[in-house]
């Protein structure tokens, strides 16, 4: 389930299953370079809810980065983490901020289905 308060069980799974029509591409490649796993299919139970608990981390990262919220005391131990898990086996700048927007799109997307969804 998500980490993130204010969120409804059922509401969350219905949307959860609507954003995975669309984005099960970028879910498996985002738990792909997190994990560093390389098979194709999702590996391991309730995946979609681990990547999308990473994409919420990202975009409330990404809201403390840009000086929207304050910032926390584990602030840069958390963008550190963030930035390392998506860095791993990259090559390039332009790589990991590829899957920097991907993750905030995908919480952003599924934010808006979430408030779509009664």
């Amino acid at each position: 389930m998500l980490r993130h308060g204010g969120f409804i069980e059922q509401r969350t799974d219905k949307a959860l299953q609507m954003l995975m029509i669309d984005r099960r591409n970028e879910f498996r490649e985002l738990a792909q370079t997190i994990l560093g796993i390389g098979s194709q299919k999702m590996p391991m139970k309730d995946m979609e809810y681990f990547v999308l608990n990473f994409c919420m981390d990202v975009n409330k990262a990404f809201k403390c980065w840009s000086g929207e919220n304050e910032l926390p005391l584990n602030s840069a131990l958390q963008t550190l983490t963030i930035v390392r898990q998506l860095s791993r086996g990259k090559k390039t700048m332009n790589e990991l901020a590829h899957l920097l927007n991907i993750s905030y799109n995908i919480a952003e997307e599924f934010k808006v289905v979430y408030k779509r969804i009664e």
